[in-house]
């Protein structure tokens, strides 16, 4: 019998080696192909942009060409289920964004993913400021004053987003969770039709991504209510944040970043990794970047995969609270 176990443990064991031999060897002659990122969405957005940054310089850097691949559908569910299910060899990546990745599990009665199971978390890219923004002549100027306008207003005011479950979308409904504010969500098929209608004056508040509103703002053509991020951004110092304006752990960011299907090699993953870091510590890649309205956020695989797996838990309660259902 103990012979026995001694040759089931040796074959273990064999196998085991020569798994990590061949991953050794994957990883020492990787990349020898071009590589395929697949962006969850249409060109042009500011996710889009991002990635195709990142893998400009990815391919500078790996020696070998990093093609983006748009594959749009179901909030980002279809191009991040096709990643989910390519072979795990480093040659399909995925621009991973929280609104798939962590919202959309809670939205979606199925998504064709396990986000925790079926990827493996290379570096998170950057983080992506929101803001409330409404018309300049929108009667309240403040936080304070919008939620007590929001009380006394018959039907609630309206805010807008890019669309139905997405991140602007939770923080207006997580705003509305912790403040009482009668709020009413109008879904748009993008964030710029969204910013179109409140430039216009149909409706008087719009939740979006910094990078969007900051020409308007800077123009006098939006009025800035609060950002989202945990301290003031850069990009716009004079604007207060929620936690600021008396909504305390009130930190609602949109991230983006970089995953692999799961089992892809540790050795393929690390070096990728060191590459990202290197680049988005880059002072101009940080420029651009931060000219998309993301600040770079250089970390560990360890972090990344940590964040995810705190934020899947930190929105199911707001997805539940609100009854958001996917359309």
């Amino acid at each position: 019998m103990n012979q026995l176990l001694r040759r089931h443990w040796l074959q273990a064991a064999l196998i085991g080696t020569a798994i990590a031999f061949v991953g050794n060897v994957q990883a020492q002659n990787y990349p020898s192909k071009p590589i395929r990122l697949v962006v969850p969405f249409t060109p042009g957005g500011v996710t889009d942009t991002s990635g195709r940054l990142i893998a400009e310089q990815l391919s500078k850097r790996l020696g070998q060409q990093v093609i983006v691949d748009n594959k749009p559908g179901a909030s980002g569910n279809i191009g991040t289920q096709l990643v989910s299910t390519s072979e795990p060899d480093g040659y399909t990546l995925l621009l991973g964004f929280d609104g798939t990745l962590v919202i959309n599990p809670h939205v979606f009665p199925k998504t064709g993913f396990d986000t925790l199971k079926d990827f493996a978390p290379i570096g998170k890219i950057g983080d992506a400021v929101l803001i409330l923004v409404a018309h300049p002549n929108f009667p309240a100027k403040t936080l304070k004053d919008t939620i007590a306008l929001s009380k006394t207003e018959r039907g609630g005011l309206s805010y807008g987003t890019s669309g139905t479950g997405g991140t602007p979308h939770i923080a207006g409904e997580l705003l509305r969770q912790k403040t009482g504010a009668n709020l009413v969500h109008v879904p748009y098929k993008g964030g710029g039709q969204a910013l179109t209608d409140v430039l216009g004056g149909n409706i008087p508040l719009v939740y979006t991504a910094i990078a969007s509103a900051i020409p308007h703002v800077k123009a006098g053509k939006l009025l800035p209510i609060a950002v989202s991020s945990s301290k003031r951004a850069s990009s716009l110092p004079d604007v207060a944040t929620f936690i600021e304006n008396g909504v305390p752990d009130f930190e609602v960011n949109s991230w983006v970043g970089l995953l692999a299907p799961a089992k892809t090699p540790r050795a393929i993953i690390t070096r990728i990794n060191t590459e990202l870091n290197a680049i988005l510590n880059d002072p101009e890649v940080k420029e651009r970047l931060n000219g998309m309205g993301i600040t770079a956020s250089p970390g560990t695989t360890e972090n990344f995969g940590a964040e995810l797996s705190r934020d899947l838990a930190k929105f199911g309660p707001v997805v539940k609270a609100s009854g958001i259902k996917a359309e």
